[in-house]
């Protein structure tokens, strides 16, 4: 089952109920005083966590694009290795700005254009033949990003001197290297899309509709940060591949980094251990916690109704589990798929479960509705 369609259908779901926060029920009222001032939240996860992080990136993608082109002006197995490194370097950094699925990301479908997988190697070929791709239709997402990368720097052939003759001797080589530079000028396209409406104008608009409607900040964050941890981090990383939402037919293929085979973990860790700093507003610079979801949820006395144990402690105490059981996976996920697959299914268990807690408990606490559909029931 290719996991593309799924997560094309379901981010078109989303996007069609909260696209942009536009002028609609923006809500000006705040309450007064921390930690419920919805104002302080919002400006720190701006100005502290999604900027940022947009910036590391900003900078890994450029570094990357620098060794891409050096690659495509010179193919060697040393300038190879070279855009490899910073390929990774990137991917790992795009993990942790890739969470940020709401706003200019949304209204732009950025991570659909970066990073949806697996790859379809029978498109990339034919685009490469044809060297004109329209990369900016639905049906060309698994065609470019990181995955494309993956399998034309990990995977179009058996060995490094395969791969290099395949940019310099083959018949098609000068047809490839312009397909790579199509793919890194989309990539920084995109992305500097997203980046600099979020410096220009976003972030003020963002930060000051301090409402609770469902075009407000804090709706549309919340929404778009339940659906990326739901979607692309437990289906994506873990259901799909496991078989675990597909009747138990396991996808040793839909891994993240497949071609690589070394990275899929470490991208997946990336990915959670970066929603974790979000939910407790941990600052990508200063590496020190304010105004945060689990700051808003203490202010408001959010308790499991049984234990009275705080609702972001359950929440904190969910994430270390979900690290714990991710600690027990080797780097090669496409390979414990194929001999270790138990492990895999309880990393999705366990992130279900802590899907439940925020999808329902935190969004009720928080008077929050969610806006996309799933065939989940959670």
């Amino acid at each position: 089952m290719n996991f593309s369609n799924i997560r094309l259908a379901l981010f078109f779901s989303i996007l069609l109920v909260t696209a942009s926060c536009g002028n609609k029920d923006k809500g000006t009222e705040t309450p007064q005083g921390n930690p419920t001032d919805r104002a302080a939240m919002l400006t720190n996860i701006a100005d502290n966590l999604v900027l940022p992080a947009y910036a590391n990136f900003e900078a890994k993608l450029n570094a990357m694009i620098s060794k891409s082109d050096a690659f495509r002006n010179d193919p060697t197995t040393s300038t190879l290795a070279a855009y490899r490194t910073a390929w990774a370097d990137a991917y790992i950094e795009w993990q942790k700005a890739a969470l940020y699925e709401f706003g200019p990301a949304a209204d732009n479908a950025l991570n659909s254009y970066m990073n949806i997988y697996p790859a379809n190697v029978t498109n990339i070929q034919a685009n490469i033949q044809a060297g004109n791709a329209n990369l900016d239709v639905s049906g060309a997402y698994p065609t470019q990003g990181f995955p494309a990368l993956d399998y034309l720097l990990n995977g179009a052939a058996a060995t490094d001197n395969d791969i290099v003759a395949l940019y310099t001797t083959d018949p098609d080589a000068a047809k490839r290297k312009a397909y790579l530079l199509q793919l890194t000028n989309q990539m920084h396209s995109k992305f500097e899309l997203v980046y600099q409406t979020w410096k220009t104008s976003y972030r003020d608009s963002f930060v000051s509709s301090t409402g609770t409607g469902l075009f407000s900040s804090t709706s549309l964050m919340v929404n778009g940060i339940v659906f990326y941890y739901e979607r692309y981090i437990r289906s994506g990383k873990f259901g799909v591949p496991s078989g675990a939402m597909v009747n138990g037919v396991v996808s040793a293929q839909s891994v993240e980094g497949y071609y690589d085979k070394n990275i899929s973990l470490s991208l997946a860790k990336a990915a959670h251990n970066a929603f974790v700093d979000f939910f407790n507003g941990k600052g990508v610079l200063t590496n020190t916690e304010g105004a945060s979801l689990k700051t808003y949820l203490d202010g408001l006395g959010a308790k499991d109704a049984t234990t009275q144990v705080l609702l972001s402690e359950n929440i904190n105490t969910q994430f270390t589990v979900v690290s714990n059981k991710l600690n027990l996976l080797t780097d090669n996920l496409s390979n414990e798929v194929a001999t270790n697959n138990t492990a895999m299914i309880a990393v999705y268990n366990e992130m279900q479960k802590l899907v439940g807690l925020l999808k329902v408990d935190m969004t009720s606490a928080m008077s929050i509705t969610i806006t996309y559909t799933d065939n989940d029931g959670d």
